[in-house]
């Protein structure tokens, strides 16, 4: 018999890699293949964080949590459901129109091509007549309308359902106070490891229920400027445009170009010259380059500050798991991440790759209320 050799330390490594793999991928299966069950559980969770600021504020005014969760959910719940029934109507003529609005675009832009461009367009145009698909065409303008409303409906009530069930969620985190957090540190053996255990839960609730509720305020203050300011432009639907810009600005990158883009669309059927249509989407895009690069460092702090490359692969992963809420949700989950991260030892390395910040600075500045 061969005797047996001892593993060593790279050996080991090498192994803890594999499993760590391993466990990635399998956890990416689950979240991908139960979407629908965990999805609305991690967005009640993030509801729940960030409004957790305004019922401990609540609580110091000696109003019980559960009183003051009840009403700041059905508050939330009665404001959001108002908003979308007064902007469903918009938005579903913003769908509907929108194959008429691409071709009052290429007309647009004909417009202003040189003669080339012109005649190679009109050869295309004279090359799809001869082959008999003008027709075919139109008929599919009118066909795929249906069928793109019915998609963004289906989409609409699965949605529904996704933030009702994270609403209610939500209720019970903040109705309940410090149970939940009782319960889970009640889990730990030794009465240090759960000291450590509250620290750290306590310090994760902190750190991102500040950041998210900051991030809310910041992104409803952006909307309303943006929708203020296209108001006064003349732009039609500003609340509904005001609406979909605090939206999409939790979306990094993608959102601000989205709305640009959408604005853009909208604004070349409204305005008779390129020029002025070009104003509306540059008043949007301003703002949002102005609260991206200024407002939000500045009032968030360098402590939260993420590493683009992180957040960028942070929000095509989730993306690509939930969609587009899931893209929503990106942020806020790396955020939650990289604090975890810097309560512990074992992986402050991976949280020092999230920050922005140099790793120098971090590993000379310990972070307050970071346990080793």
């Amino acid at each position: 018999m061969k005797p047996q050799t001892a593993l060593t330390n790279p050996d080991i490594a090498t192994i803890k890699r594999v499993l760590i793999g391993i466990f990635i991928v399998i956890v990416a299966q689950v979240l991908f293949v139960a979407q629908d069950v965990v999805m609305p559980m991690v967005l009640g969770v993030l509801i729940a964080l960030t409004l957790r600021p305004v019922v401990r504020f609540a609580e110091k005014r000696g109003i019980p949590s559960g009183i003051s969760a009840v009403l700041i959910i059905l508050f939330l719940a009665g404001g959001l459901g108002f908003g979308a029934y007064s902007l469903s109507g918009p938005v579903t003529d913003l769908i509907s129109s929108a194959p008429e609005t691409g071709i009052k675009i290429r007309a647009k832009f004909a417009e202003y091509r040189d003669e080339i461009e012109a005649v190679k367009e009109a050869s295309e145009q004279v090359e799809t007549l001869a082959q008999g698909t003008g027709a075919d065409a139109a008929q599919k303008v009118v066909v795929q309308q249906p069928a793109l409303l019915a998609a963004a409906a289906s989409n609409a009530f699965s949605g529904l359902t996704t933030f009702v069930v994270a609403l209610i969620l939500a209720l019970f985190l903040l109705s309940t106070g410090t149970l939940f957090y009782e319960k889970l540190v009640g889990i730990m053996p030794l009465m240090s490891e759960k000291k450590r255990a509250l620290r750290v839960i306590y310090d994760v609730e902190r750190q991102v229920s500040r950041y998210l509720f900051t991030i809310s305020l910041i992104n409803a203050g952006l909307g309303a400027a943006i929708g203020t300011s296209l108001w006064l432009y003349g732009m039609p639907n500003p609340i509904m445009w005001g609406c979909i810009a605090a939206v999409l600005n939790f979306l990094p990158f993608i959102g601000a170009w989205a709305g640009t883009a959408a604005v853009a669309a909208t604004a070349m059927v409204v305005y008779p010259t390129l020029g002025a249509a070009l104003i509306a989407p540059a008043i949007y895009f301003g703002f949002t380059t102005l609260e991206g690069n200024f407002l939000t460092p500045m009032i968030v702090g360098r402590r939260l500050e993420l590493n683009i490359v992180a957040v960028f692969l942070t929000v095509t992963v989730w993306g690509w798991l939930w969609g587009l809420v899931g893209a929503l949700m990106a942020v806020p989950i790396l955020v939650a991440i990289k604090v975890l991260c810097d309560n512990f030892e074992s992986m402050r390395g991976f949280g020092q790759f999230l920050s922005g910040r140099p790793a120098m600075e971090d590993a000379e500045v310990p972070e307050e209320g970071s346990a080793g």
